[in-house]
């Protein structure tokens, strides 16, 4: 998308077409939003992005678990876990090449944020912590890691825009994955210290983008994975927020509800990804009414925030549900 998306909205704002994309790249998909987001508005055409495994699960499970809690949900943080069969996982060059440059231009993205000049979101209830690069759950009992995908800008661009849009409460968000054992840990760490390095210098980024499989030890390769790797492999995105009870200032003293809640699905980037997007695309053309009332570029969660997208998920492969509620 970084290379090639530009042209495709381009024409559909010229022509009055809307569209729908699964970019997972924060500076693509803000872009089109500093670029495009008035044109469209004018033409009433809307334009969504990141419709596929980045960032439908993340973006509308924070917007169900909010719907799910009884009171007001501020703060909610999901962790990713990936299941494949002996075969082990498999993901197209294409997702490798997007991380490449998109680590390599992350001074161009705080510039363009700077251009958009967001407003801030306030934080609502007790502020969420950081964690560390790296942390241990015993929820999982598993090492884990912050997200590198684009989950966290899509949520905040969601959360901000259902803040000032449709003064709704706003709820901060943190994105994790689990990486198991501390084998796996001491691996990824040598093989992201080699990554940042040589991502850093045009020679070095020609190495990674030219052998893939070798940088990432065979987790992402030119061809992408077998039909059995994609049968043997699923995800699951679980959900832990927190917040106050019906009746309660969130301003005043700390969350007293909780709620854990689960979006599961098959293999996400072909299998995962192509029912995100359809569906999206079906709530896009079956539910105008629903949708924010003049066109523009959207994030998902702004977009189909009052539409049955995840009702149609749910019938189709992508499930969500409520694990636990602690109430007061």
């Amino acid at each position: 998308y970084r290379f090639l998306g530009e042209p495709v909205v381009e024409a559909c704002v010229e022509n009055g077409a809307s569209c729908i994309d699964i970019s997972g790249e924060p500076q693509f998909l803000e872009g089109m939003y500093l670029k495009y987001n008035q044109k469209a508005a004018e033409k009433g055409v809307y334009i969504i992005g990141s419709c596929g495994f980045d960032s439908i699960p993340a973006d509308m499970g924070v917007l169900y678990t909010r719907d799910k809690l009884k009171g007001t949900l501020t703060a909610v943080e999901s962790f990713l876990k990936m299941k494949s069969g002996p075969e082990g996982v498999c993901i197209h060059d294409g997702t490798w090449k997007s991380a490449v440059y998109g680590v390599a231009d992350q001074d161009n993205l705080r510039n363009l944020r700077k251009k958009i000049g967001y407003a801030p979101v306030p934080v609502v209830g007790a502020k969420l912590k950081r964690r560390g690069f790296v942390f241990y759950s015993p929820e999982f009992r598993e090492y884990c890691i912050p997200f590198m995908g684009s989950d966290v800008s899509v949520v905040k661009r969601s959360q901000r825009y259902l803040y000032t849009d449709l003064k709704e409460t706003p709820v901060q968000y943190g994105a994790y994955v689990n990486i198991g054992g501390l084998g796996s840990v001491i691996k990824l760490m040598l093989a992201g210290i080699l990554f940042l390095l040589l991502v850093k210098f045009s020679f070095g980024r020609k190495l990674l983008t030219k052998y893939p499989e070798f940088f990432s030890a065979g987790r992402f390769t030119k061809k992408g994975p077998t039909q059995k790797q994609m049968d043997e492999t699923s995800f699951t995105m679980t959900f832990f927020g927190e917040g106050y009870s019906e009746g309660q200032d969130p301003q005043n003293g700390k969350p007293n509800v909780k709620i854990c809640t689960e979006v599961k699905g098959p293999e996400p980037g072909y299998v995962a990804t192509p029912i995100a997007m359809v569906q999206a695309g079906v709530s896009l053309l079956e539910e105008t009414a629903c949708l924010p009332k003049q066109g523009g570029v959207y994030s998902p969660g702004a977009a189909f925030s009052k539409t049955k997208l995840i009702d149609r998920l749910n019938k189709r492969g992508l499930e969500f549900s409520v694990i636990s509620k602690a109430e007061v």
